[in-house]
């Protein structure tokens, strides 16, 4: 990566740092650290472009459409704004939009024919960060953001949810595990991806046979 990339990257890290200050804990900051640094291993070893790969990860989620009323394009917009501030080509602006409207799960059945080996990258590390230690502990603090219930065995998972079910859903958070997280570790498209996230499902299973079993009172 040339001098003005690795520049450009760090304003890019302050743009978003400010953007994100005082977000929810499971999209603040330190996601996108996380995603910015599982993507980057990844990139490495899939030999993509590195420097499209770290803005795409660290824009991925500046503006979260959950948090604006559903407006699934108000990222992509801050996003361009600042990449033209940064005078970046357009053709770089163009592949990070890309990865912006087509990383989210809830976007699932609407992927490009076209999609880019940077996409694929940056989506598996946004979706390795839904999985594991780290993914369980997000969704208990979105759940407990939205004031969701833990579990409630008469509530059953759904998930075959369209995107408007899953955009709607008020479920407990336990349900989120089958209606994304456990779905997961089969939609990684890099052989990286897909390393990383079956040890982070088989951590997720563990978890939830030990949930079961402290509900019940049997451990």
């Amino acid at each position: 990566m040339e001098e003005n990339e690795r520049q450009l990257i760090g304003r890019t890290v302050e743009f978003v740092k400010k953007q994100l200050s005082g977000a929810e804990g499971g999209h603040d900051w330190w996601h996108i650290y996380r995603v910015w640094k599982i993507a980057g291993r990844i990139a490495r070893e899939e030999n993509a472009d590195l420097f499209v790969v770290d803005l795409g990860a660290l824009l991925h989620d500046i503006a979260d459409a959950k948090f604006h009323d559903g407006d699934e394009e108000i990222g992509p917009r801050k996003a361009e704004i600042f990449l033209h501030s940064m005078q970046v080509e357009d053709s770089v602006i163009e592949q990070v939009l890309h990865i912006i409207r087509h990383i989210s799960f809830k976007n699932r059945n609407e992927q490009p024919a076209n999609i880019s080996k940077e996409l694929q990258i940056v989506q598996d590390a946004d979706r390795l960060d839904a999985m594991g230690a780290i993914g369980i502990a997000r969704a208990f603090n979105y759940g407990g953001y939205k004031g969701r219930l833990l579990y409630n065995p008469s509530v059953k998972p759904n998930p075959n949810q369209t995107k408007e079910e899953y955009k709607a859903a008020k479920a407990p958070t336990i349900n989120h595990f089958y209606e994304k997280l456990l779905l997961l570790k089969d939609m990684m498209n890099t052989s990286t991806g897909k390393r990383m996230a079956a040890g982070r499902h088989c951590f997720m299973e563990q978890y939830l046979t030990q949930f079961y079993d402290e509900w019940e009172g049997e451990k």
